[in-house]
């Protein structure tokens, strides 16, 4: 029974690759000395999946800043403006942050969600004229840097139609399935390249099988795989996040030596599938949860595979869900954790060794052993039910319809905040969060080590914080915010403060590039004791007469951004927690803040893979944002954002949401966001986001300028806002303040334009 994974996390347990590559890109680091790092991180990696007793280590898993990016250079899809010459490091770098290679500005490739996920990816361009050609070796390389130390290899890489349905079309438009045969000319080289190291399987991830797909689409994956069987190479088919049952005709029939399923998401496609197999095809199993951090029910899962390891014997792989990418690296650093706590966890390190004790269940289970692995499953499921407050559940039962919706509709709103906040046309704001700086990080550090006292701490975060209130009236904003000097993240520094919700100390996941997230443990039923930003609200609107923003981060992105329990349905969850942030706006008006921005960049991040499943999904998730905030007065102004996501399919529920402003993400597709507008007319206010914040380029005045009068054409003027289009905590004051005062020049330039 063979044990395999789909890909392990590349950023390190303590973050070493966060580090080293912000290092690289400040100039601290040399090209060697990352490489190096990396290196030595990808030994740590391939050799703790060996000692877990896994028989093929994956190798492609690793990426410098994304796994799609990695493929795009592999193949040649660099957009003009980042390539010169060779494909090297530092062409992936220009890609992700936005530079040509002469260090000049160059808008950086758009970014999205990866599926339903909190990962994200660089967007493939493709042209009508797109060659492909192996112009990067990076997985070659690793493949010969695993065998050397011993190893057997399974390569990972996008199978040729995801990577198609991934990537947008740039120039004229044309249908990017008509490049599919020149891809595929590209994936047998790489098939073959591999055939020529020694390697035996390849995996080609294909979750675009859980969507449920055009006929045209359909038949491009019979096309390829009837192409790409004859690679002298067996090929695992892995698809995850969702279940591919609906097509299963399509895919039993495909031309591969396995087929790897998602058995968390979708347990019940096991039986058709394995009814299917062919005599010569093996099936992996991905039963343990690639996506979350509770231990396995091992015991459970033994007696669901049990009748298929008898059946199909050797031709049974065990496997994780997905790319553990998505977990933290090892619970064996979290010493801060509780016992009771600790217990219900694994994270990726834990969970390749319950694929053993797994194996062991299914081929030993008589043995002493098998017996402890059981009783330990049922000591803690028992203990889980016993932890629940009655209050919460009381509470929930007791709400109706009013509590779901504002007092009036947004026309009648709007002219009561206009006269109670008196802003001009075109008002500026940010999303919320100025530069962490590293003094910032340092007083936190300090603070939490017990060598900094509490009262100090606060003193000190209060000078950042007016100095921040300074430099925003000096730059001339029309809505301030008080800058989150005090939050380590947008979702952690509210799990902290909430009952039922656990953190950890190195449980770090990546999100992109260096960017990393420690999501909270939502263990329990979650209710709000104190006010958590009541105080540093109060105190920043204390120093300005012009409006500061209240900050909230809103219940569905709280719940999709944290490891959430599975023993209750996640809409009962995002109730919990909209219930809590409803408190804290409940407080926070009361204190005097006329705006509150209750952020929700998670909300089309939840959507479920297949359109048909949509409804069900949107209308908890719309209700729990509207239970948040339907506490607010008429002239308390309700903002939301979201960032980094497709809004023409969900525009309605967007909408429905009834939040005053919306704030969004447009600036990487020029306004192409926008689109929707042309044909959906929005009722409320919007601030398409007019510069990438992700990137170190400053915008200029005509650059946002132009961007805002291709908003103001698809949006009555009367609704726009002008704001950046996210956080600015990653970014420097040096590129910040120069940024934003051309962002205030372009707001005054409009009015006079337009006004």
């Amino acid at each position: 029974m063979t044990l395999h994974n789909l890909g392990f996390p590349r950023i390190g347990r303590r973050r070493e690759l966060k580090f080293a590559l912000e290092q690289y890109w400040r100039g601290e680091l040399s090209q060697s000395q990352l490489l190096a790092q990396a290196a030595e991180l990808r030994r740590t990696h391939w050799q703790w999946q060996s000692e877990a007793g896994l028989d093929l280590l994956p190798v492609g898993d690793f990426a410098y800043y994304d796994q799609v990016l990695t493929l795009s250079a592999t193949l040649g899809v660099i957009p003009p403006r980042h390539r010169q010459g060779e494909v090297d490091l530092d062409t992936l770098f220009r890609v992700a942050r936005g530079r040509a290679p002469t260090g000049t500005a160059a808008a950086a490739a758009e970014m999205t969600k990866y599926f339903n996920t909190n990962y994200h990816y660089l967007v493939p361009e493709l042209t009508a004229e797109q060659q492909f050609s192996l112009c990067w070796s990076q997985w070659f390389d690793e493949v010969k840097e695993a065998q050397a130390q011993g190893y057997q290899v399974k390569p990972v890489l996008l199978g040729p139609i995801t990577f198609l349905h991934l990537a947008k079309t740039v120039g004229e438009p044309f249908d990017k399935l008509q490049l599919l045969p020149r891809l595929l000319l590209a994936y047998q080289q790489l098939l073959t390249q591999f055939a020529e190291l020694g390697v035996s399987w390849v995996q080609l991830d294909e979750p675009a099988l859980a969507l449920e797909l055009s006929p045209l689409w359909q038949q491009a994956y019979a096309q390829a795989y009837a192409v790409l069987q004859t690679a002298p190479v067996k090929l695992l088919l892995a698809s995850y996040y969702g279940s591919i049952a609906h097509h299963q005709q399509l895919i039993s029939a495909l031309p591969v030596a396995g087929l790897h399923l998602d058995l968390v998401s979708a347990p019940e496609q096991l039986a058709p599938f394995a009814a299917a197999l062919r005599s010569e095809q093996i099936l992996s199993a991905g039963v343990i949860n690639g996506r979350n951090v509770w231990a396995a029910d091992l015991d459970l899962l033994a007696q669901t595979l049990a009748p298929y390891a008898q059946q199909l014997g050797e031709r049974l792989w065990l496997a994780p869900s997905c790319s553990l990418l998505h977990t933290p690296v090892d619970l064996e650093v979290e010493t801060e954790l509780t016992a009771a706590l600790k217990a219900r966890l694994a994270f990726a390190r834990q969970k390749l060794t319950e694929l053993r004790e797994l194996q062991l269940l299914l081929q030993q289970p008589d043995s002493e052993v098998a017996a402890v692995i059981t009783q330990r499953c049922r000591a803690r499921r028992t203990r889980q039910a016993a932890d629940a407050d009655t209050a919460v559940a009381a509470r929930l039962a007791a709400l109706g319809a009013q509590d779901f919706n504002r007092h009036r509709d947004f026309s009648q709103r709007q002219p009561l905040q206009q006269a109670r906040l008196r802003l001009p046309l075109l008002p500026t704001t940010t999303i919320g969060s100025f530069p962490q700086t590293a003094a910032i990080r340092q007083l936190r550090n300090r603070w939490r080590s017990g060598e900094l006292p509490a009262a100090d701490y606060t003193r000190l975060l209060q000078q950042i914080t007016k100095d921040t209130i300074e430099r925003q009236l000096k730059l001339g904003l029309d809505v301030l915010v008080h800058g989150e000097a005090e939050r380590n993240d947008m979702v952690e520094y509210f799990g902290e403060q909430l009952q039922g919700i656990g953190f950890t100390r190195y449980g770090w996941v990546q999100s992109y590039g260096s960017r990393c997230v420690k999501p909270p443990l939502i263990y329990g039923d979650v209710s709000r004791p104190a006010p958590m930003t009541l105080a540093w609200a109060e105190y920043a609107q204390s120093l300005t007469d012009k409006p500061v923003k209240g900050m909230l981060t809103g219940p569905v992105t709280l719940l999709h951004w944290s490891f959430v329990r599975e023993d209750l349905p996640r809409e009962t969850i995002a109730y919990q927690l909209g219930l809590a942030i409803r408190d804290e706006v409940a407080d926070l008006q009361q204190a005097g803040i006329s705006i509150i921005q209750i952020d929700e960049p998670a909300f089309r991040e939840g959507l479920p893979l297949k359109q048909s499943d949509w409804t069900e999904y949107l209308r908890w998730a719309v209700a729990a944002f509207r239970l948040s905030a339907s506490v607010a007065r008429d002239d308390t102004q309700i903002h939301t954002h979201m960032c980094y996501s497709e809004f023409n399919d969900t525009i309605a529920a967007i909408a429905a949401l009834d939040a005053d402003v919306i704030t969004i993400e447009t600036s990487r597709s020029h306004m192409a966001l926008l689109d929707v507008f042309e044909v959906y007319e929005y009722p409320n206010e919007i601030g398409p986001g007019v510069y990438d914040i992700h990137s170190p380029n400053i915008p200029g005045v005509e650059e946002i300028v132009a961007l805002m009068a291709q908003a103001a054409k698809r949006i009555p003027l009367r609704q726009l806002w002008v704001n950046p289009d996210c956080g600015l905590k990653t970014r420097s004051w040096d590129e910040v303040e120069p940024a934003l005062r051309n962002m205030v020049s372009a707001a005054r330039e409009l009015r006079w334009r337009l006004g």
